[in-house]
Formats: structure tokens, C-alpha cells, sequence
């Protein structure tokens, strides 16, 4: 039986995501954790579909503690996961974090909410949930990342905390592949770029977007989940957009 974790999974990718693992594998079990899990409509409609294959958990990636407390919850129903994805990220908010358009624009406060929500708090998660990953099958650890994260690729500008958030998050997840190589061998590590999902996220930039690039969650989903499945381990430490092409770091 596959079991995944997908943090971040409330709404959006994430709860398209979840839909899509249980949907596609009657013995799949999923992980599904927010801060928040049980004001989640979608979710409640997955528990109402699938029952307990769909464990939902409360999990806030800018909280250590919490982060540690979520693993030994699920350490009470199982040892090992075949799949972690980092869905959770922060473009905008409420709060006044918005992408930056100029350098006058840059905030301390917001770079800092967004490199612990985009960077630290996928790494937090890799740290606390690696024992699940260390057994004899194979599993992957997937971190859900954005093409404007790839230093080679930046040819706009703007968007300073974002980028480098992100750009952050593709280190670490660069660092993970080569240490897991030596303690969870049969782990593979990757960074993933979905495309323009049409979420809440992007939804106030997508006025520059081909509509054939705008991709429904549950597509965006699919996709995603089917360059998972055709990983192999020579792939770990890659950066892969969401038809499988290499993205440059």
C-alpha cells in the first residue's frame, strides 16, 4: 500500500493533489496536512469519499514544534511513506507581502515570512519526516518550486522574495538528494515546477498567461504526479518542470 504525505493540502495543488493519489490507487493511503485541516471543505469531501485511507493532520510548516509533534502523531498509525510533497507557498497574503516590482518595494518583514513558508518550512518537514523515508521501497521527496526560482532562468527581475525563497528551497532541495543518498538510499529528492496552477496563488498575475498554460489544479495534479511516477534514482537532485523537462537551477 503507497502512503503519502502532502503538506499543504487544504485547498488548490495540494488538495488536487491529495484527490488525485487517492483517486488513482484504491490501496493508496494519504497524509494530509495544513494548519488548519479541519475547516477544509475539500478535505471533509475526501474523508466523506474515502474514509480512513485519508488521514488528516494538523501541521503549521512555520512551527517546528509542530512539525515534530505532526511526525509522532503519524508515527502512531505507520513507519514509512512512499511519497512527501511540499505543496504549502507564500506569493501574497493579507498581510502586505506581495512580488516586489522594484527594489524600493523589498520589506525585511515579508522576506522573511516568505523564506520561512517557501524555504525553511520544506526543509523543517524533510527533517522531521525523514525516518519515514528511510526503508527498503522505494519512496520520493518532492518539493513543489517555481521556474521564476531558477537563478539561470531570470531574465525579468522583480519579485525578490519569491525568487529567492524559492531559489532557497531548490539549495536545500539540491543539499537533501546528496545526504539521502547515504541515509535513505532508496529515497529520490526533487524539486518540481507545476506551471501556471490556477489557484489563488497566481490568480492576480495570470492576465500574461497563455490560456493553453493555465492548468486546472487537477491537471496540474496529474501531471505532476505522473513525472513522479517515471522518476528513477539517477533523477534525485533534479529540478523537473511539469512534462518532465529539466529546468535549470
Amino acid at each position: 500500500m503507497r502512503t503519502a504525505l502532502i503538506q499543504g493540502a487544504s485547498r488548490g495543488l495540494g488538495l488536487a493533489l491529495a484527490s488525485a493519489v487517492l483517486a488513482g490507487d484504491p490501496l493508496a493511503r494519504v497524509v494530509a496536512t495544513s494548519r488548519f485541516p479541519a475547516r477544509s471543505k475539500g478535505l471533509s469531501q475526501l474523508a466523506e469519499l474515502h474514509g480512513d485511507r485519508l488521514q488528516r493532520l494538523a501541521m503549521d510548516v512555520t512551527d517546528e514544534a509542530g512539525i515534530a509533534a505532526a511526525a509522532q502523531r503519524l508515527a502512531e498509525s505507520t513507519s514509512r511513506l512512499h511519497l512527501v510533497i511540499n505543496v504549502a507557498g507564500v506569493l501574497h497574503d493579507g498581510t502586505g507581502l506581495a512580488p516586489e516590482k522594484k527594489l524600493a518595494d523589498v520589506d525585511p518583514v515579508h522576506l522573511r515570512r516568505a523564506f520561512d513558508v517557501n524555504a525553511v518550512g520544506p526543509l523543517l518537514v524533510a527533517k522531521h519526516f525523514l525516518p519515514f523515508l528511510r526503508h527498503d521501497e522505494r519512496s520520493v521527496l518532492a518539493n513543489v518550486s517555481a521556474r521564476v526560482g531558477s537563478v539561470g532562468d531570470n531574465r525579468a527581475g522583480g519579485w525578490y522574495g519569491y525568487r529567492a525563497s524559492k531559489a532557497a528551497q531548490n539549495m536545500f532541495t539540491r543539499n537533501l538528494s546528496i545526504e539521502l543518498a547515504r541515509r535513505a538510499p532508496n529515497a529520490i529528492v526533487v524539486a518540481l515546477h507545476p506551471g501556471t496552477v490556477d489557484t489563488e496563488l497566481s490568480r492576480p498575475f495570470q492576465r500574461s498567461v497563455a490560456q493553453e498554460r493555465l492548468f486546472a489544479p487537477a491537471r496540474a495534479a496529474r501531471q505532476l504526479l505522473e513525472v513522479l511516477e517515471g522518476l528513477r534514482r539517477g533523477d534525485s537532485g533534479s529540478f523537473l518542470a511539469w512534462d518532465g523537462s529539466p529546468v535549470p537551477w
